[in-house]
């Protein structure tokens, strides 16, 4: 995605400017609880912390209705929205829910980001809410709402766009070479071969970012052995590191490698200064496994590209592996999460009901981004790309399981180090066994 632009709190450096402030999100300092009162500014006001990026007037038009609304009066609440600059975020967010000060909602990517503060008792449980709401029961996809979730119960609202992780390909090189979308892992190795033979790279791949090298795992990992597998790495046992499925994606990895899938360069190849979307958009390659902001990337640098030549998939299914092929993986949305400690908790519950509105969902789609809640479908025509956005849509709508990037999802402490042994083993510094093995050992 254009640095010009933002969804989720990612620009086009995406979540590593981010993610390493997610990294320094720690239990320290979380445990101080302030006064017993709760945050907010007093007076009925309760405190919205929000990245502070363009996509930010959003939630400040959210805030601006809901203030007028009879909602509000009723649960004798306002909201006052702090815009918290992108790069600060984290760390703000963390210093300021360890004070007197703490925010009563505040903006987050839902897994590993909140697992401190639910450790800390600093998050209300919304799960029976949202069941007995039948706003936020029925507004949302359902696999969305699990997704910011931890150990089965919902911590989040969904308050962004979605931001799945998509299989592009050139429609041009693949007409050429009489080729079709690989809907199956055989399928797909066929037309690497033929693509080699015709001196084509199959995939492009920005691996001196780490980044876009974990995609091809969290897909591996799901369709080999289903969601269940990365799930109970989510929820904090590291034994699942040890799952068959997770060396099995090791060395599928090692495979592809080894057969040239990704070219002989591709390690020093970013994504973040524009050279994998080059790659891909010039010929040299013919697939991208990417997130969903490669359309709005290829729109921007090469236009002609987007609109005649860029195609869309689903990940191939593998034969006897246990995941659907309609589970996804990637960023799911944001959330927005209640703190516990919340002086007036009926008027932040009441907030968050608006992100089900049709009106919040017209916003989104007017900024570009596809919302997550159930009424979005008939809205999506406005979408600057209205086959693409129904794409996106009815991929996550459709799937049993939208399996939260690793990165996100994991406890922050362990997402740096992972992220160095997924790139030791891109980059040939350690095996599938030796892989998986340094995993097991991550705390």
């Amino acid at each position: 995605m254009e640095s010009t632009t933002s969804n989720g709190g990612r620009t086009f450096s995406r979540r590593w400017v981010l993610g390493a402030g997610v990294t320094t999100l720690v239990t320290a300092g979380l445990s101080a609880c302030g006064s017993s009162g709760g945050s907010g500014g007093g007076g009925g006001t309760l405190t919205a912390f929000v990245y502070g990026d363009d996509a930010a007037k959003i939630q400040l038009k959210a805030v601006d209705r809901f203030n007028a609304s009879a909602a509000a009066k009723k649960a004798k609440g306002r909201i006052k929205l702090e815009k918290v600059p992108g790069a600060d975020y984290p760390a703000k967010l963390r210093t300021a829910m360890g004070s007197p000060n703490a925010p009563d909602v505040f903006f987050n990517w839902g897994g590993g980001s909140i697992k401190a503060y639910k450790d800390a008792n600093q998050l209300v449980d919304l799960t029976d809410t949202i069941t007995s709401d039948p706003v936020l029961k029925s507004g949302f996809l359902p696999s969305v709402l699990a997704a910011g979730g931890l150990s089965g119960r919902n911590y989040g609202i969904p308050m962004r766009g979605m931001q799945p992780v998509i299989l592009f390909y050139n429609k041009s090189l693949f007409a050429e070479h009489k080729l079709q979308p690989p809907t199956t892992w055989d399928q797909l190795l066929d037309i690497n071969a033929k693509l080699k033979k015709a001196k084509i790279t199959p995939f492009a791949l920005g691996g001196s970012d780490i980044w876009p090298e974990l995609m091809w795992l969290e897909y591996l990992v799901d369709r080999i052995g289903g969601p269940q597998v990365f799930d109970r790495i989510k929820n904090g046992d590291a034994s699942g590191w040890g799952d068959p499925a997770v060396l099995k994606a090791a060395q599928t990895v090692k495979q592809l490698i080894d057969d040239g899938a990704f070219g002989k360069g591709y390690s020093s190849v970013a994504y973040t200064n524009g050279g994998a979307p080059a790659v891909f958009a010039k010929g040299r390659a013919a697939m991208h496994l990417m997130g969903s902001w490669e359309y709005s990337t290829q729109l921007g640098k090469f236009p002609d590209f987007a609109k005649k030549d860029l195609g869309w998939t689903a990940f191939p299914s593998i034969e006897g592996g246990a995941g659907d092929i309609r589970n996804v993986v990637g960023n799911p949305t944001n959330y927005w999460s209640v703190n516990a400690r919340t002086s007036n908790k009926d008027a932040a519950l009441a907030f968050l009901r608006d992100c089900a509105s049709e009106q919040y969902a017209k916003d989104l789609v007017a900024n570009g981004d596809i919302p997550t809640t159930t009424n979005a479908e008939k809205l999506l025509d406005a979408s600057p790309n209205p086959e693409f956005a129904k794409f996106q849509y009815r991929m996550v709508q459709q799937a049993p399981a939208f399996t939260l990037s690793w990165d996100q999802a994991v406890d922050p402490n362990v997402s740096t180090p992972m992220l160095t042994e997924v790139n030791k083993l891109f980059v040939g510094k350690s095996s599938p066994s030796q892989f998986v093995s340094a995993l097991q050992g991550l705390k």
